[in-house]
């Protein structure tokens, strides 16, 4: 296999094409990069060059020198605006996804007026950042999946407790300031209700390789991304972070 990577940023004067590509380019690809999982294969604005989606991530694939390039196709929407043709698609997936998603398993927490879906794991230090975050606040009521990731050998455990529970909000509350983080104080014994296996097959269409993910009002976010949070939630910022941030456009989800 063939396994050169470069970061690709490009200026585009369109945006991408959404026409899907030959059906043998998925051949092609899945022979290239057979360790890859390819989901859609799609044309680009640029000639040769096509959107690969994989998971929850975009790659794009040369086929001519079978190359796969990794990075942000971006544009100008004026002459001091960028815009991220990737991140914008990667949205636009991880939206449309969300739509078939069942929240009977879900871990619910709140009654407020926005809905919040999360895709998290016990012991993710981002995780923590943002259920710290959403902890005191009465706006939203929030819909909790568990995914925990494999660098953390404890986390599955704790889910499965927490979603076995008889106050499972109470056990996530613990789980998620740490009162467990010390492995010589075991977690309450409990027995697997199943909630656990239940949830992964309900988040499974979703594809998300990494924790957190948030869908609020719809809209994704990857990651504990606050400002784009609070952004969707109509709320100011704290003043420490209203300063001009380039990155603040981008970081802000398309209405």
């Amino acid at each position: 296999m063939r396994s050169l990577f470069a970061i690709l940023m490009l200026l585009l004067p369109a945006t991408l094409c959404a026409a899907p590509a030959p059906s043998q380019m998925m051949d092609a690809f899945s022979k290239d990069f057979p360790t890859l999982p390819a989901d859609e294969i799609h044309e680009t604005a640029i000639s040769g060059i096509y959107e690969v989606v994989s998971e929850d991530q975009i790659f794009y694939y040369a086929p001519e020198s079978h190359q796969l390039l990794t990075g942000n196709l971006m544009t100008m929407t004026d002459k001091t605006t960028w815009k991220n043709l990737t991140d914008e698609r990667i949205q636009q997936i991880m939206e449309e996804r969300i739509k078939n998603i069942s929240l009977k398993e879900a871990l619910v927490i709140g009654n407020g007026p926005h809905t919040v879906i999360e895709i998290t794991d016990p012991d993710c230090s981002y995780c923590r950042k943002g259920s710290n975050f959403f902890r005191d606040r009465t706006d939203v009521t929030r819909y909790i999946f568990f995914k925990p990731l494999k660098m953390h050998p404890r986390a599955m455990t704790k889910a499965i407790w927490i979603l076995s529970s008889k106050n499972p909000a109470e056990a996530y509350e613990a789980a998620f300031s740490g009162e467990y983080d010390d492995e010589q104080k075991p977690l309450p014994e409990h027995q697997d209700n199943g909630r656990f296996l239940r949830q992964m097959q309900a988040i499974a269409p979703l594809k998300v390789s990494a924790t957190p993910a948030y869908w609020v009002d719809g809209h994704y976010i990857s990651g504990s991304n606050i400002k784009a949070i609070l952004w969707l939630l109509k709320t100011p910022l704290p003043a420490d972070e209203q300063k001009a941030d380039p990155k603040t456009a981008a970081d802000q989800p398309k209405q």
